[in-house]
């Protein structure tokens, strides 16, 4: 079975098989946890910013759901799930991606790109630890409607769900999403149930489909209207996070999952919100519980608690994305990234960012405590980083799919103009907690900036002084140093030029060994190198190799072991007799660095939280030799 994809080539066959359906399901378990979870509080939280306390009127009901409809239609549907999801970076989606591709398309480095990245980058960061927060909050509140005395229980349950949620990170999203898929294929169709059990209570509700209710509403209430539409957006917050994960499932699953399964389940949920607020005005106090029968409010609140937890995994495999997107861009420093999937490379867990987004969630639960104090600090992040994806799929979709700029812009603008609107909504709520996300982006955006900047600084001042290898070479022909018996490996990430290691053992120790290895290691796209291939050896003179491991995207390095295969290409390689150099810098800041010393604290800083390359590599501690070097900045 095959299914037509449509690209900027031109329609292609792609084949369905097994592993689609499989990933069909784990997308519906992982991608959609978030936006399918808004039904909880998005309604509600609407219709209250309508009324301030008025009666709901059915103007109010229908022009809020009109405005959520087609806020669905045209955010989610148009805008991620048609267009956006077909611009991957090598698999990868997500705000760097699309910055990556637009400076590929203009063919060189754009600042204006460079900061939009940032900027969306930082603010999803944001919402990876605010969704976590509000959605199990949100279930969890729902114990109030059952039992008002568990109330002051809400808050110590979410953080013990949102711990085991955290904790549960390192065994992969690939088990993850087995796991999760069929809990939210229960919820989807209990969403689904629900809402056309209620339809019939009002069948008129199904105007809302029109969008002539939302216009009406937006030009009669004033002020009210953008106040309304910043809930509104509550409805589709997911949407950003549906593109970061594309990395983990692959598009077609994912537009199979939405357009069959769960946009129609939302649609027929809030329809059925709408319709019961219509025959009973005050069921507006919790319409998405109040839909379900007294007998199965526990078993509800306990699915949808599930389904909460699902919804923040969406949002953390797309912090993990997006942040090692970061690294490899050069806007983070190296962290550690562990692979979980044998068949899907963008399947990963990153230790580090998975506690620090912990300690984020559970220091918002403690300072807001419910989820309508939430609600306020929700939008912004998640309505900046879908202006600044907009602006940068104009670029990619006008430059690197070669359509005109008149029709790019035809097609983006609107969707772009809908964004900046919900944008200036969320705006309204920025003394209720909107400052929240604004200030850890400014964090984080500071944080990137200092790493770029002071890596840049720190390339100046090394190029300095490098030497070319070659002419090295020729230099210790002419005039050879004191040679010592065995084998110095030198690790380097750029071959052409002597690794600082080698140039200090020569300056300092004035000896150099009878057999010297420059060695490059190298991660290849596949989950597996063949062991033909993990070795690439090259002879450049009687004492010098230069040597390229190569290794998978699922295969921990170790490099004595590949070393070890260089005994075929005639390197009698022995551990005992060998020696690895390896160099690490000592950084200090210096008054005429170029950064406020501030800066030069936190380059340094962050420098030093990198990863360490003896232990990465796994190379035996007793064989290394680490040659420091202090480096002003």
């Amino acid at each position: 079975m095959a299914v037509t994809e449509t690209t900027g080539e031109g329609p292609i066959e792609v084949p369905v098989h097994t592993g689609f359906w499989s990933l069909t399901v784990g997308s519906i378990g992982v991608v959609f946890g978030d936006i399918g979870t808004s039904p909880l509080y998005a309604f509600r939280e609407a219709v209250h910013g309508a009324t301030h306390g008025a009666p709901v009127t059915p103007v109010i009901v229908l022009g809020v759901l009109s405005l959520i409809l087609w806020a669905l239609f045209i955010v989610v549907t148009a805008k991620y799930v048609l267009f956006l999801l077909r611009a991957d970076n090598n698999g990868e989606g997500g705000t760097l991606s699309l910055m990556a591709l637009g400076q590929r398309a203009l063919g060189r480095r754009s600042l204006p790109l460079m900061v939009l990245g940032v900027i969306g980058a930082s603010m999803f960061i944001g919402d990876s630890m605010i969704t976590p927060a509000i959605s199990v909050l949100s279930a969890v509140e729902g114990l109030k409607l059952k039992a008002p005395a568990l109330e002051p229980y809400v808050v110590p349950v979410t953080v013990a769900i949102l711990v085991v949620l955290f904790s549960v990170q390192r065994i992969g999203t690939a088990k993850v999403a087995s796991a999760f898929g069929p809990v939210m294929i229960i919820w989807f169709t209990a969403l689904a149930l629900m809402g056309a059990s209620h339809i019939f209570d009002d069948p008129t509700v199904l105007k809302a489909i029109n969008p002539y209710y939302a216009v009406q509403f937006m030009l009669t209430h004033g002020t009210i209207g953008l106040v309304t539409l910043g809930a509104v957006f509550l409805a589709v917050t997911g949407g950003e996070a549906l593109y970061a994960d594309l990395g983990h499932f692959g598009r077609r699953p994912i537009q199979y999952g939405w357009f069959f399964f769960v946009l129609p389940a939302l649609m027929i949920n809030y329809f059925g919100q709408g319709a019961l607020v219509l025959s009973n005005p005050a069921a507006i106090e919790n319409p998405f519980y109040r839909m379900a029968p007294e007998s199965m409010l526990l078993p509800l609140i306990a699915l949808a608690t599930a389904a909460t937890v699902i919804a923040s995994q969406a949002v953390i495999t797309g912090a993990y994305s997006l942040v090692r997107q970061a690294v490899q861009l050069g806007l983070l420093p190296r962290f550690e990234v562990r692979f979980t999937s044998e068949t899907h490379a963008g399947q990963i867990y990153l230790p580090r960012v998975n506690r620090l987004l912990l300690i984020g969630v559970l220091l918002l639960v403690l300072l807001f405590k419910s989820s309508s104090g939430l609600a306020s600090a929700y939008g912004i992040a998640v309505s900046t980083t879908m202006v600044a994806d907009g602006i940068m799929g104009f670029v990619v979709i006008w430059k690197l799919w070669n359509w005109k700029a008149a029709t790019a812009a035809a097609i983006i603008a609107p969707l772009v103009f809908v964004d900046l609107a919900f944008f200036s909504a969320n705006l309204l709520k920025l003394l209720e907690g909107a400052w929240v996300p604004l200030l850890f982006g400014v964090l984080m955006a500071g944080m990137i900036w200092t790493w770029r900047r002071g890596a840049a600084i720190l390339i100046t001042k090394t190029r300095r002084i490098e030497v070319p290898l070659r002419d090295l070479i020729k230099s210790l022909e002419k005039r050879p140093p004191h040679i010592v018996k065995g084998t110095a490996v030198f690790l380097t990430s750029d071959p052409e030029f002597v690794p600082t290691a080698l140039l200090h053992n020569l300056k300092h120790n004035k000896v150099l060994h009878e057999h010297n290895v420059i060695l490059t290691i190298e991660t290849a796209q596949t989950p597996k190198v063949d062991l033909a291939e993990r070795v690439r050896m090259e002879n450049i003179s009687d004492k010098f190799s230069m040597v390229k491991l190569r290794f998978g995207f699922m295969e921990s390095p170790n490099v004595p072991k590949a070393l070890v295969v260089a005994r075929k290409l005639g390197w009698q390689f022995d551990i005992m007799a060998t020696s690895f150099f390896v160099s690490r810098r000592s950084l200090k800041p210096s008054a005429q660095s170029g950064m406020p010393l501030w800066q030069d604290h936190l380059f340094i800083a962050l420098s030093r939280s990198a990863n360490d390359a003896t232990d990465y590599f796994q190379i035996p501690t007793g064989r290394v030799v680490e040659v420091g070097t202090q480096v002003t900045i």
